[in-house]
């Protein structure tokens, strides 16, 4: 149906097809037929119809982006270009080219108005937008004239301003919001309500234009908040100047005044509790609870204020603390000195230098004391165990110890009265004590490390005071051994030796 497909398409495209249908070769036909001449005769009508009267009348109805009330009734000028008759092929399929071009900017300058008429863009941006339309209206009036290269110009022209526009968009939203946002700190409300307005017409979500109205509509009620806050600030009534800063701040927080006044206040309020807190820590310190003041102290050292200051209060209130401290235990050192309790007295030196590792007399005197601690130990187990003096190195370890005891100068009661016992039992320890023993003639007995004694049954010899072990060993019977103390008191009647048990059980 050739009729119906020419009558939906444009202008441009009917007379495409108009001109493509005359450069169409005629068929050679030996035999022509009357039907063929009679169809092409109604092509060629057809063609003159779109080519003369079809343009008419499509200039009746508006193009792309033109608004009918603003179309102004002027005479349709007579086409520019050449007639159909007159393009070549080659011609045709640039006019076609050009016109695509039109028309596909005409695509984009469409979608992007669309996008900005959503954006409300003549109340932001009315100057530019108005001038990109008029670019776009006189690429309509080149397209009508089919000057399509012309058109595609203007039509890049309006294409690139909306463009603009809408990538504009975000730094002009960023700009709203600032301008609004200086307007507010400068105190002018319309201005800053205004542009956080306009903000909201670029982004009708955004939470700091929504948020920016409200604190525009508040803004007499917080101007009245602020100067009522200054006034008890300048009072002297600092926490309530505080919370009604803070009250105004909840009507307008980004505001930067409010937030250095509470800044301020709240300084204030801080040096005040500081000096209140030291006054109270030293107060303390002067009535005899150095423990107290040092606790008020750290509280003024957690408000954050002149710590230096604080620091040196708690140091020097320790200080005076440890000293009352080491002078106590200094009376305790004392005592145990006197009373020659060494070792205590190195446990209450630990005391003092725990509390200041730089005491000198802790570090001289403990350094005695543990001296003193270390021959009281050795005198100790010296006397208590003298039975091994009659080993010479046992006893020349205990002469030793002393002669050192001997050379102690200011020694005490204590002191004296070992050194005379080990004295005591030094001397005896070296004289030998008769010692009687008894066997039946058939033990041969030995005491170890001393001296064989042999075969008898009954028997003198002389050892030192000391320990000793005899033994018995008799053939076919099992050893026996016997242990005995010599002198210190301890010397037995007689030591019996002898082997009574065969082995095997027997007797």
């Amino acid at each position: 149906m050739p009729e119906q497909e020419n009558a939906n398409r444009s202008p441009e495209q009917a007379d495409d097809s108009a001109a493509r249908v005359q450069a169409l070769p005629p068929l050679e036909s030996h035999r022509p037929s009357p039907w063929l001449w009679l169809g092409l005769a109604l092509l060629l009508i057809l063609a003159l119809l779109v080519i003369f009267v079809l343009p008419v009348i499509v200039s009746d109805y508006e193009l792309p982006l033109e608004r009918r009330s603003e179309l102004v009734e002027r005479p349709v000028p007579a086409p520019a270009a050449q007639s159909p008759e007159e393009l070549s092929p080659f011609e045709e399929a640039v006019l076609a080219r050009e016109r695509q071009r039109a028309q596909d900017v005409l695509a984009v300058i469409l979608d992007t108005q669309s996008e900005l008429e959503e954006l409300q863009v003549e109340e932001w941006a009315g100057e530019a937008y108005d001038a990109a339309l008029q670019a776009a209206r006189t690429g309509d009036e080149f397209y009508r004239d089919r000057e399509f290269e012309p058109a595609n110009a203007s039509y890049q022209e309006a294409a690139e301003i909306l463009n603009g526009l809408l990538e504009s968009v975000p730094a002009r939203l960023e700009q709203f919001l600032a301008t609004a946002e200086e307007a507010l700190q400068q105190g002018d409300p319309s201005r800053a309500e205004e542009n956080f307005s306009a903000a909201l017409l670029l982004d009708s979500g955004n939470r700091s234009a929504l948020s920016g109205l409200e604190r525009s509509a508040n803004f007499a009620e917080f101007t009245f908040l602020l100067d009522s806050a200054g006034e008890l600030a300048r009072q002297g009534n600092l926490e309530q100047a505080l919370a009604t800063f803070r009250e105004a701040a909840a009507l307008d927080s980004g505001n930067r005044e409010v937030q250095a006044r509470i800044a301020s206040v709240s300084e204030q309020i801080r040096q005040a509790n500081f000096s209140a807190t030291m006054s109270a820590g030293f107060a303390l310190l002067d009535g005899g609870d150095p423990e107290s003041a040092i606790a008020e102290f750290e509280r003024a050292a957690s408000l954050g204020v002149n710590n230096e200051q604080v620091q040196a209060a708690i140091e020097q209130t320790r200080n005076q603390v440890a000293s009352v401290e080491i002078e106590r235990l200094r009376g305790g050192i004392d005592g145990a000195e006197q009373a020659e309790q060494w070792q205590q007295a190195v446990e209450v030196y630990d005391l003092v230098l725990a509390i200041d590792a730089n005491v000198v007399f802790a570090l001289n005197g403990r350094d005695y004391a543990v001296r003193r601690a270390i021959l009281d130990n050795l005198l100790t187990e010296a006397i208590a165990n003298p039975h091994g003096f009659n080993e010479n190195e046992v006893y020349a370890e205990a002469l030793d110890i002393y002669y050192t005891g001997r050379s102690i100068e200011n020694p005490g009661p204590r002191l004296n009265a070992q050194l005379d016992e080990l004295e005591s039992l030094l001397t005896s320890s070296q004289i030998p004590v008769d010692v009687q023993f008894a066997s039946d003639n058939l033990t041969s007995v030995t005491i170890l490390r001393v001296a064989d004694l042999g075969v008898f049954e009954r028997t003198r010899f002389a050892l030192k005071p000391g320990r000793y072990i005899a033994l018995g060993r008799r053939i076919g019977y099992r050893e026996v051994r016997q242990e005995f103390t010599v002198g210190f008191g301890q010397t037995p009647e007689q030591v019996i030796v002898q082997c009574v048990e065969r082995l095997g059980g027997g007797r």
